[in-house]
């Protein structure tokens, strides 16, 4: 059995991207895994989900999720089906999360795949998926639940304990007890207010602080979101046209429903067809109705939510509401456009000016979801160029993070700064950013680690 002379922490993602999370702690006997994201965005960061995982699958011992999102969890099935054989450690409502996003995942690259192979877009005679919907499934037979708030302890005198972070129903911060050192995992942090979701827990201090840093470079502008939302749709529908949001099944699409529920109640936009078209988010919102402990909708509003819109669960039911004409919203995922039914939907609504394309979250760089939101006029989809001619809106009051003023009042509330803060899941900007102003502000020592750094916790630098 090997045994690490001195406690490491190793970045294996989220380092100078905002996606890919994956922190591993060596102490003792032990490997701990927090989080086993997917790499998303430009090829060179999609491609390291295709390169061997840095240390052996087999001889970690523990996984640890912060939350259900595939930048967290989406390469556990790949993991597992390398020789990972330990628990997987979660919050319940990431669990019944993770029945939802990891299987559509499996699926859609098999789907994905198959269209490569069909049409002769791919540069592979043989596309694969990366990994297949049994390898998802099989994954969620290690899901192993706990409690928040309840210390756990892992053996070799390690213990963690999961924290509200707020963000997505189960998002949790991680505090790892590590001989006597506290290591802290942010985790995603969730934004305050938000219309859902209770905000996350104040930091109380560690040793060391690894921090999210997705919006480390500004702060989310201080409007009403249903006071941003309706007048981008009333003119929309003004013009005849269909509105298409890619949204997050997981969490974003909860919200979207919220509130075009509300502002319907109250005659400030049309009663106009709206369809979910997705059947993960259709089961996340019934997740939602079980959860009332960690989000703040109220029960009436749940309900609207849910009944707000035709729920569309087919393949048929999707390429029939192509042939749909406006004024009608579609809401579909994948939230950055990166796969899933809102692509096809683009390709048949995108290319009329009178239709409305709103981007309701953050886009990652290299996203077609980015492409528009910096202005391109043409994306590639199934390995052809088509135009965009769509009124392209970018939402700036509907992100689940925290932005950079409230990371740092989150950090605040210590009641003794870390010996290093590690700036990560951030663009390389955002996480810069963000680790100047702790530095500056709170007079912390901080830094942005590199891809794959190996840091000594008995002398974090």
């Amino acid at each position: 059995m090997t045994r690490f002379a001195r406690p490491f922490l190793r970045f294996l993602g989220a380092a100078g991207t905002v996606t890919g999370s994956r922190y591993l702690i060596e102490a003792d006997t032990r490997r701990i895994l927090i989080d086993c994201g997917l790499f998303q965005g430009f090829k060179t960061l999609r491609a390291r989900n295709r390169k061997p995982f840095p240390v052996r699958p087999s001889g970690i011992d523990t996984v640890l999720l912060t939350h259900a999102h595939l930048d967290h969890t989406g390469y556990l099935p790949a993991l597992i089906r390398a020789g990972y054989g330990g628990r997987v450690i979660c919050t319940e409502a990431t669990a019944e999360l993770c029945g939802l996003i990891l299987p559509d995942s499996g699926h859609l690259q098999e789907e994905e795949a198959r269209h490569a192979a069909r049409h002769g877009y791919s540069r592979h005679k043989n596309p694969t998926p990366l990994y297949t919907l049994k390898d998802a499934e099989r994954a969620l037979e290690r899901l192993d639940t706990v409690s928040f708030e309840r210390r756990i302890d892992l053996g070799e005198g390690i213990a963690a304990t999961f924290i509200p972070a707020g963000h997505l129903l189960g998002a949790a911060q991680i505090r790892l007890e590590l001989d006597g050192r506290i290591i802290h995992f942010s985790g995603d942090l969730g934004h305050d207010p938000d219309p859902l979701m209770r905000p996350p827990v104040p930091f109380e201090g560690a040793d060391v602080l690894v921090c999210e840093s997705t919006y480390g470079n500004r702060n989310h502008p201080d409007i009403d979101p249903e006071a941003e939302l309706a007048p981008i749709l009333k003119r929309s529908f003004a013009r005849g046209g269909t509105v298409l949001i890619p949204a997050f099944a997981v969490g974003r699409a909860q919200g979207l429903m919220y509130h075009i529920a509300r502002l319907m109640d109250r005659g400030e936009i049309p009663r106009v067809p709206v369809y979910l078209n997705s059947p993960m988010s259709i089961d996340a919102t019934e997740i939602y109705h079980r959860h009332h402990d960690e989000h703040h909708v109220a029960w009436k509003d749940c309900v609207g939510m849910f009944q707000i819109a035709k729920r569309v669960t087919s393949v048929e039911q999707s390429k029939d509401l192509n042939t749909h004409q406006g004024p009608m919203i579609i809401v579909s995922a994948s939230g950055m456009l990166t796969g899933g039914r809102i692509l096809h939907h683009l390709v048949s609504f995108g290319p009329d000016r009178r239709n409305t394309i709103i981007l309701s979250g953050f886009q990652a760089g290299g996203t077609r979801g980015a492409a528009l939101a910096e202005g391109a006029r043409k994306l590639r989809i199934f390995g052809r160029e088509f135009p965009i001619e769509a009124e392209v809106v970018q939402l700036q009051s509907f992100s689940g993070h925290a932005d950079a003023d409230e990371l740092l009042h989150w950090m605040q509330g210590a009641r003794r700064p870390p010996a290093m803060t590690y700036v990560t899941h951030g663009e390389p900007s955002a996480s810069d950013t963000l680790r100047a102003r702790i530095e500056h502000e709170l007079g912390w020592p901080a830094r942005a680690p590199e891809h794959l750094e190996t840091i000594h916790l008995d002398r974090p630098r």
